[in-house]
């Protein structure tokens, strides 16, 4: 590499996840567990705005530590991702995982007395991150140009973050909002900089096999909430039968996501990304996608934790936004997924959407579990048609817009 600058490659043939990507997401399995926390402390509509911005900005935190792991698929080494074998990018990981871990501790109260805990998190992860691989690729401008290019974004949006950290209230909540735009707008604008324009396609490109493989990586570790809460709440009702019974619908639940997600477009994410004109555009639908799905299994967690504890209880409308709305948003993320990898909308799960909000008016009348088993049963249509259709057919190759 030109300079001397220290090598970041990884080897083609090192394309899978590392011991140490693995050893990042355990942060980020306490994170989803203070996120849901946080809206079942706070189920409101307040409560939960705000949680989709702490979710938005820990996604982002993961999102983007993992791509500077990526390894560019140019043959002309534009972008190059770094190599979690070198002791450089292991200190860079590993700074970030502390960061995270003290971003995570601080969300219960990021609204309250920890903002300038969480904000300066944050920041510091991203700024830092971006800062130490513009140092350290200083021999090479052309791996070098994106990192200038997060670096500037991370810049601006800190100064949203640092804002909201010492505001109170909905201030705070604004500024924030406003700063989680900034740092997801610039992304499909291709972060543009002065006297740089947009980046090109190859600045950023990504390996479709570690990507699809992080991003299922992920969606195990959400998946991963609901199972704690079905097995906290099962061990803590003394396996009595209507908690039980509650169990078992939380339990079928989370099977269902998991198949409704790994249902072809979650197989084929990798050659989606590959064969498509655009990789880094099916790659940024996917970014996209990904909290969406996510933030639904922790309004699903939070709902199954309502429900296991009082099964026949009364049902709140709050309890009947989560506990429906989070099998709805989970459906809504899992169709823009399907559109980025085969260029269609999946108008089963668009019904899913639609039937999930027809029935939310009448389910106050019914108690906690039966409602939780309506959401169980639209899911289970859906993998029942997903089935259905593929039955005696061949699979059905990605073919993500162009």
């Amino acid at each position: 590499m030109a300079g001397g600058a220290p090598r970041l490659l990884r080897e083609p043939e090192e394309q899978r996840a590392t011991f140490l990507d693995l050893f990042l997401d355990l942060v980020f399995v306490f994170a989803l567990f203070r996120l849901s926390q946080g809206l079942l402390d706070h189920l409101s509509w307040s409560g939960a705005f705000k949680t989709l911005v702490l979710l938005l900005a820990v996604w982002c935190v993961w999102i983007h530590t993992d791509w500077s792991t990526w390894r560019a698929r140019s043959t002309s080494g534009a972008a190059d991702r770094a190599d979690l074998r070198r002791t450089a990018i292991q200190v860079l990981v590993i700074g970030s995982m502390f960061g995270s871990l003290v971003l995570a501790a601080a969300v219960p109260e990021a609204f309250g007395e920890h903002g300038p805990v969480f904000a300066g998190a944050y920041v510091a992860i991203q700024v830092g991150r971006s800062l130490f691989l513009v140092i350290v690729r200083r021999g090479d401008k052309r791996a070098q140009r994106p990192e200038v290019r997060l670096l500037f974004w991370f810049g601006v949006s800190a100064v949203l973050w640092i804002a909201g950290a010492v505001m109170q209230g909905w201030p705070r909540a604004v500024l924030w909002a406003l700063a989680v735009a900034v740092d997801y707008t610039a992304a499909s604008l291709g972060w543009p900089t002065p006297r740089r324009g947009r980046a090109s396609a190859a600045e950023f490109s990504v390996s479709g096999e570690f990507l699809a493989e992080r991003h299922r990586q992920f969606f195990i570790i959400a998946l991963g909430e609901l199972i704690l809460v079905a097995g906290f709440g099962l061990s803590s009702n003394a396996f009595e039968a209507d908690h039980s019974a509650a169990v078992v619908v939380a339990f079928a639940t989370t099977v269902l996501l998991w198949r409704i997600y790994i249902r072809r477009a979650g197989k084929v994410l990798g050659e989606a990304v590959d064969a498509a004109p655009d990789p880094l555009r099916v790659a940024l639908s996917t970014m996209y996608a990904h909290p969406v799905m996510v933030a639904g299994i922790i309004a699903i967690s939070v709902g199954d934790e309502l429900v296991i504890e009082h099964p026949f209880g009364h049902t709140p409308p709050a309890w009947v936004a989560v506990i429906l709305g989070g099998p709805a948003l989970f459906l809504a993320g899992r169709t823009i997924f399907e559109y980025a990898v085969f260029g269609r909308v999946s108008r089963i799960r668009v019904a899913g959407v639609l039937v999930l909000a027809a029935i939310s008016p009448t389910m106050i009348f019914l108690p906690p579990v039966f409602v939780a088993a309506a959401a169980a049963l639209v899911l289970a249509g859906i993998a029942v048609s997903d089935a259905a259709r593929a039955r005696g057919r061949p699979l059905e190759p990605p073919s993500p817009p162009g």
